[in-house]
């Protein structure tokens, strides 16, 4: 990354993740099997596949989690929810508490989703539905505010993952004197371990950080935006690094690559994704970028990472950066 600061408007990570022996794609159980997630792909020449994958939803909490650790550490808002890290994330308790006015008759849901912003940097980052009236505020049930980061389903690349499954025992003395159906008793579970390489998708829009998107209008000051954008970045990284998701007490993924590349836009023009399921995407990417610097000179730049090591590199460049701000 270069030394000067520039504003960032986009960020998108697109690359080839390699995991082993994780199971961060269950989707439940039946009797005493867990059950793998299946997903059925196209490949760029239309050819169907039965791949495992990785719900965007699983990647959501695990950076909602650590942003939240982020949020406590720097001093940034947070509602009661959102430090539990309750999925639920706000309340009208928690907005009447940042501004009492937001309750009253005549408020509407653009000063709703003004309150939101400022109360909870999670909600601001990852969104939410808020479906409980605020106050005498009629107009207030189910007011939106639709996430800043994005992520797509991290998908099985064809003929490149497979699962398996394995024997799991829970040893108990006497065994033979309990009954299995207790939780005293012995217990026998089938867990899969699935591996391969998976093709992952992620997107910030930086410039949204704060900007409530009804007025159009900022919500919060650029101080704290610089601050939110930092939080977003950091916890991006960390739940590449250590992601926290389903059965990792036991299963912790071993994450041995990484590698892809990441898109960064500096003014409006988003940063551009490919799937990895696409063998070319990176040159892909390239002949996109190249053309849309043509449109819009020097709209867009990006960084080739061939490992988590130089990853972590690209992201400490843009933790040095500024949040694009519309005028």
């Amino acid at each position: 990354m270069a030394n000067t600061t520039k504003k960032i408007a986009s960020i998108s990570v697109c690359g080839e993740m390699t995991l082993n022996l994780h199971s961060l794609n269950n989707e439940g159980g039946e009797g005493n099997q867990i059950m793998t997630r299946q997903l059925t792909i196209l490949d760029k020449e239309g050819k169907k596949h039965t791949v495992t994958g990785i719900s965007g939803d699983m990647f959501k909490h695990i950076h909602a989690g650590h942003m939240v650790n982020y949020c406590l550490e720097n001093g940034i808002a947070l509602s009661d929810y959102s430090k539990k890290l309750d999925p639920n994330r706000i309340s009208a308790a928690n907005l009447l508490a940042v501004d009492p006015k937001v309750g009253k008759k005549e408020s509407n849901s653009s000063e709703v989703v003004d309150t939101i912003i400022k109360a909870c940097g999670v909600c601001d980052a990852h969104g939410v539905l808020l479906t409980d009236k605020v106050g005498e505020n009629k107009g207030s049930s189910n007011t939106p505010r639709k996430s800043v980061i994005e992520f797509a389903w991290t998908v099985g690349i064809p003929d490149k993952n497979n699962t398996e499954t394995y024997l799991h025992t829970k040893l108990v003395a006497d065994a033979g004197e309990k009954g299995s159906g207790s939780n005293e008793g012995q217990n026998i579970f089938h867990r899969p371990a699935n591996y391969g390489a998976y093709a992952f998708i992620c997107n910030i829009d930086v410039y949204r950080i704060g900007l409530n998107d009804i007025s159009r209008e900022y919500a919060i000051n650029d101080e704290e935006r610089q601050k939110r954008y930092q939080a977003i970045v950091q916890s991006l990284l960390s739940s590449v690094l250590n992601p926290k998701g389903a059965m990792t007490s036991t299963q912790k993924p071993h994450i041995t690559d990484f590698k892809g590349v990441v898109t960064v836009s500096h003014k409006l023009t988003p940063a551009p994704t490919v799937s990895a399921i696409n063998p070319a995407y990176l040159e892909e990417l390239e002949m996109i970028k190249e053309n849309l610097n043509e449109i819009e000179t020097d709209a867009i730049e990006s960084f080739r990472f061939d490992s988590l090591g130089k990853l972590s590199e690209i992201f400490a460049g843009l933790y040095q950066e500024v949040p694009y701000k519309l005028g």
